[in-house]
C-alpha cells in the first residue's frame, strides 16, 4: 500500500486553492462568474438539505446539484451501501460475466414502469439520451428525431442535436438532422410525422429550462400520433424522474401515457457515483441486440459498475422507505401555494408554476412607473438580470442557494432535495418575501447590485 498519498493532508494543505486551481487548469469562466455575482464561497461540509461554509454558517440547498441530490447530501443508507460494495472487493467490470447488481437494479427500476422490459446502464443523463436516440433510430430504421422548443437533453453531440436552445448549439454545427416542434402543439407534430422519416419524439414532461409543463393531454395525444405513424415516444426523465414532480416519473401525471423509451440519471446516483439508465420495450432492445455478433454494438466502459449499481439500489430503497415521492408532492404543493399567494402582492412577480419540488418563479414587467424604468434598464442591458438580482441576495443575506432557470430567462427554478419539509419551505418563503419587499421599495442594495450587473453585461458585449 502506498504511503505517499494522503487525501486529508492534501486537502488540508491545498484546499483553499480551489478557485485559483480552477482559473489555471479548468474552465476559466467559472471562478470569474462566481466572483462577479458574489457566489465565490468555500463550503466545508454538507448533510441533507444543508451545507456549511468555513465560518460555520449553514446554507439551505434549493438547487440540489441541478437535481442530482434527490436524497440530499450524504444520505447514510447510500453511504453504507457504497462502503459495503467497496469492502466486498467484487470482481467488477470483467466484461465477460453477468454480475447480479445490474440485474437487481434493472429489476427494481422496471417495477416503477411495468410496461417497460429492459434497461441499459450508462454514466449520465446525456448518455441515457444518446442511448435512446440510437435505439429509436435503429429500431424504426428512420433518421430524424423531433424535440420541443426550449428543451434541454444534454450537451454531447447527439443530445445537443435535440437541444432546443441556440446558445448551447452555436459553434458546434453541423449536428444530427433533428427538428424542433412546439411543446403542446399536436398539429405541428403531425405535420412532421407525415413526412415519414421520424423515428421518435423526445420530450421532458416538465421542461427544466423555464419550468414549463406539457399541457394536459399533450403526452397522450403525442403518443397516439407517434404510434399511428410508426414512431416512438421518448420521455426524458433525467430531472423529472425519481419522484421530483410528485409521481415517480413525470409522465405518470397523465393517464394512459406509456413511453417506448425512458431516460433517467441524476438522483439515481445518490449524489455519489454517476449513473444513467435507458429503459425500453423488449422489442426495441431485441432489435438493437439482434445477434451474438451485435452483443457490444452499444456499450459503456463504466456502465453497470458495482458502485453505481449499489448507489442506485440504495436510492430506490430510500425513496420507498421514507416515502419521498409523496413528500415531494406534499411539500411541493405547500411551497408552490405559498409562493403563488404572493403574486397579487408583488407587481414584479408574474407567475409561480411547476409540479412537486420542481417549481418555477417567473418575474415580469411591473406596472408602476418607477419600477418599470428600472426593469427597462435591466432588460436593455441583458434579459435575465432581475432574476439574478433575486438569486444573489437569497444566497448572500439569507444563505439560500437557488438558480436562474436558463440564460436570458427571468425565472428562478427550485429543485431542492426531496427530503425538505415545512421548515425549509418556511425559510425560503420568508427570505424570498424579504428580497421582494426590498425590490419593490425602489432602492437598497438589490438595485445597487442591479447596476453592477448592467455594467458587467454591457462590458461583455
Amino acid at each position: 500500500m502506498s504511503k505517499k498519498f494522503d487525501l486529508a493532508a492534501l486537502l488540508a494543505d491545498r484546499g483553499a486553492e480551489g478557485y485559483d486551481l480552477h482559473a489555471r487548469h479548468l474552465n476559466p469562466q467559472l471562478p470569474r462568474m462566481l466572483r462577479t455575482i458574489g457566489f465565490d464561497k468555500t463550503y466545508e461540509r454538507a448533510e441533507g438539505a444543508y451545507f456549511w461554509d468555513t465560518e460555520g454558517n449553514d446554507y439551505l440547498d434549493m438547487l440540489g446539484g441541478f437535481g442530482v441530490m434527490g436524497l440530499g447530501r450524504h444520505h447514510p443508507v447510500v453511504r453504507k451501501a457504497l462502503h459495503d460494495v467497496l469492502d466486498a472487493e467484487l470482481a467488477d467490470l470483467t466484461r465477460f460475466d453477468c454480475p447480479p447488481l445490474p440485474g437487481l437494479l434493472a429489476e427494481k427500476l422496471l417495477t416503477y414502469s411495468p410496461h417497460l422490459d429492459r434497461v441499459f446502464f450508462s454514466n449520465s443523463g446525456t448518455e441515457a439520451v444518446e442511448t435512446a436516440l440510437k435505439f429509436a433510430r435503429y429500431a424504426t430504421g428512420r433518421p430524424r428525431v423531433l424535440y420541443c422548443a426550449h428543451a434541454f437533453h444534454g450537451l454531447t453531440t447527439g443530445s445537443l442535436s435535440v437541444n432546443g436552445e441556440s446558445c448551447f448549439r452555436e459553434g458546434f454545427d453541423p449536428l444530427l438532422p433533428d427538428t424542433a416542434v412546439e411543446l403542446g402543439d399536436p398539429a405541428a407534430l403531425e405535420r412532421e410525422l407525415k413526412r415519414g422519416d421520424v423515428a421518435a419524439l423526445i420530450v421532458e414532461p416538465v421542461q427544466g429550462k423555464g419550468v414549463h409543463e406539457a399541457p394536459p393531454g399533450y403526452l397522450r395525444a403525442a403518443q397516439e400520433l407517434l404510434h399511428k405513424h410508426k414512431a416512438l415516444l421518448i420521455a426524458d426523465e433525467v430531472q423529472t424522474g425519481l419522484g421530483r414532480t410528485g409521481t415517480f416519473y413525470g409522465y405518470q401525471h397523465e393517464d394512459g401515457v406509456e413511453p417506448d423509451l425512458v431516460c433517467v440519471a441524476k438522483a439515481l446516483s445518490g449524489g455519489y457515483v454517476p449513473v444513467g439508465a435507458t429503459l425500453g420495450k423488449d422489442w426495441i432492445f431485441k432489435k438493437v441486440y439482434s445477434a451474438m455478433d451485435r452483443v457490444l454494438v452499444h456499450s459503456a466502459s463504466f456502465g453497470s459498475n458495482a458502485q453505481a449499481m449499489a448507489a442506485g439500489l440504495a436510492v430506490l430503497s430510500v425513496l420507498d422507505d421514507e416515502e419521498l415521492v409523496a413528500n415531494a408532492r406534499r411539500t411541493g404543493e405547500l411551497l408552490k401555494s405559498r409562493l403563488a399567494a404572493l403574486v397579487d402582492r408583488y407587481e414584479l412577480l408574474h407567475e409561480v408554476r411547476g409540479r412537486g419540488l420542481m417549481i418555477g418563479i417567473e418575474f415580469g414587467r411591473p406596472s408602476s412607473l418607477s419600477l418599470r424604468s428600472r426593469w427597462t434598464m435591466l432588460q436593455a442591458a441583458r434579459k435575465g438580470l432581475f432574476a439574478q438580482m433575486v438569486v444573489v441576495p437569497l444566497l448572500q443575506r439569507h444563505r439560500i442557494l437557488t438558480q436562474v432557470s436558463g440564460d436570458r430567462l427571468e425565472v428562478i427554478k427550485l429543485i431542492p432535495p426531496l427530503i425538505i419539509g415545512e421548515r425549509e419551505a418556511d425559510r425560503f418563503v420568508e427570505a424570498f418575501t424579504a428580497v421582494m419587499d426590498e425590490a419593490h421599495s425602489g432602492g437598497g442594495l438589490i438595485w445597487d447590485f442591479g447596476r453592477t450587473l448592467v455594467k458587467q453585461a454591457i462590458a461583455n458585449r
